[in-house]
Order: structure tokens, then C-alpha cells, then sequence
């Protein structure tokens, strides 16, 4: 059987053509260099920072009784356009559309309680970590809790096979009295209704429920696991991740975010990881 090179199908080009095409490629290329590290100029240049964030997850971000956004990832990205010196735009996004939002543009940072993984690193980069998200032991202020040792012989909810009643079975001593429940809501109502001395939850659904409940008078005890959070930023975007995480940097060193975090969680950042 006769084969056809594939070259065959092409016009062939003299030396001086495939030098030209050759040099229009390295500046296609070039340009998309240049794009790629566009973001930080494009914020400068248009005076606006868009920063995807949540407003349905208190208290990372929601909405008040006005309908302004407020949480711990609102103030984060209202820091970075104050330090950028830019007005900012928030955009409400989901868990499913953050990324995505990212990658087309629609922001030039999420920040939406982002964990890192590696699955997530091979399509956007990562600032420092801004924040913690956590797990956690909360219970009476005036209960002693200085460790899990302090458990011994007391009432837990806990919701049913959440990360918080794994967490919690690997470090609680064997006589805790688990009190499981089937749903988050469930979990929340028997702690407010003192029918356990403890909770094990996450610090949204805890923030939730102190900030709807006050009479209760509860407080964040003991870490149980902590997934910290950072700042989305698109693949390659360099200079603008630099200028993030100089921000971060100044922010962790100043105080302002412990400041934050207790504000919000009830827990000083702490030492996150870079």
C-alpha cells in the first residue's frame, strides 16, 4: 500500500517563509506570556479588583438584614483591594462555579473558603493560607475543657458519620457519651436544647448557631482538624500571586488576621501554612 506523508498535504515554504512563520509563533507565544500575567495590570489599570465570594456559608460570607455582604472572606478581600488600592467588585459564586470563574475571568481571585489540593493546583495556583477552617469541640464557657482528657464521662452531639465524629473518635478518651444525630440541624437543636454539655462541629455551623442562639453562651473548647484556607488565583498569574501573598504576609505579621479570625470564628489564625 502507498503511504502519504502527512507533509505532502501542506504548501511547501522557502527558507525565508518558515523564518517568518517561525517568528509569528514566538510572538504568539510571547503575547500569551503576556497575558497570562495581565491580571495584576488589568486590576491596576481599570482600578478594580473582582473577587469571587460566598454569601450563603456564614461566617466566611453572607449577607445581613440590608443584604450587604459580610464574613471573614468578604473582610479578606476587601483588605487586598484597600492594600492594592483599588475599589472591589464581589461576586457571589457557589462551591461548583468558583473555579470556573477563575479560569474565564469572571475574577481575578477567589476567595471562598478554598482548600488546596493537587487536583485543584493542576488548573489554578494558590496564595498562602489567609485563614483556618476547622472542626472543633464547643461547649459552656464555663466548662473546663483544657484537653479531650477533659471529655471523660461527658455528653457529645455529634452528627453521624461527619468529619467531626471521625475526628473526634480518634483523639476523645473511650467514656464520652456520643449523642449522634442524623443532620447537622438535628445536632445543633440538642446542644441548644442542653440535652449534651458538648458539640463537635465545624466553625460555620458553630458560628451559625452562637450567632442565632446567644443565650447559650458557648465557646470554642478544642481543634479537632484544620483545613486551612487560601486565595484562588488563575494559572500563572505571577505577579499578581506575589502581590497576595505580600499582602498575606504583612496581614499575618501585624496581627490582622488573628484579628479576623476570632472576630469571626471565635479562634486566632494561628499559624498557617505558606
Amino acid at each position: 500500500m502507498k503511504t502519504i506523508s502527512m507533509l505532502s498535504t501542506f504548501p511547501l515554504f522557502s527558507k525565508r517563509q518558515f523564518a517568518l512563520l517561525a517568528l509569528a509563533s514566538s510572538a504568539l507565544f510571547a503575547a500569551g506570556g503576556a497575558q497570562a500575567q495581565a491580571a495584576l495590570d488589568n486590576i491596576m489599570k481599570s482600578k478594580t479588583l473582582k473577587v469571587a465570594v460566598p454569601t450563603d456559608y456564614p461566617p466566611y460570607g453572607s449577607v445581613d438584614k440590608t443584604m450587604t455582604p459580610i464574613g471573614l472572606d468578604i473582610e479578606m478581600a476587601q483588605l487586598i483591594a484597600a492594600k492594592l488600592g483599588v475599589k472591589i467588585e464581589l461576586v457571589p459564586v457557589t462551591s461548583a462555579n468558583r473555579i470556573p470563574y477563575l479560569q474565564t475571568r469572571k475574577a481575578d481571585l477567589v476567595i471562598s473558603t478554598l482548600g488546596k489540593n493537587a487536583e485543584r493546583e493542576k488548573v489554578i495556583d494558590f496564595s498562602a493560607a489567609y485563614a483556618p477552617f476547622f472542626q472543633a469541640v464547643y461547649a459552656a464557657k464555663s466548662m473546663k475543657l483544657a484537653s479531650f482528657a477533659d471529655m471523660a464521662g461527658k455528653t457529645v452531639a455529634v452528627t453521624r458519620g461527619a468529619m467531626e465524629d471521625q475526628e473526634l473518635n480518634k483523639v476523645a478518651p473511650a467514656n464520652v457519651d456520643y449523642r449522634r444525630f442524623e443532620d447537622n440541624n438535628a445536632t445543633i437543636a440538642a446542644f441548644v436544647a442542653g440535652q449534651t454539655q458538648t458539640i463537635a462541629t465545624s466553625a460555620a455551623v458553630a458560628a451559625d448557631m452562637l450567632a442565632k442562639n446567644p443565650k447559650v453562651s458557648a465557646e470554642y473548647k478544642l481543634l479537632l482538624k484544620d483545613s486551612p484556607c487560601f486565595v484562588g488565583i488563575a494559572k500563572n498569574e505571577t505577579a499578581l500571586k506575589a502581590k497576595v501573598n505580600e499582602i498575606i504576609a504583612a496581614a499575618k505579621k501585624d496581627g490582622t488576621l488573628d484579628k479576623m479570625s476570632m472576630k469571626w470564628l471565635g479562634k486566632a489564625a494561628g499559624d498557617l501554612p505558606v
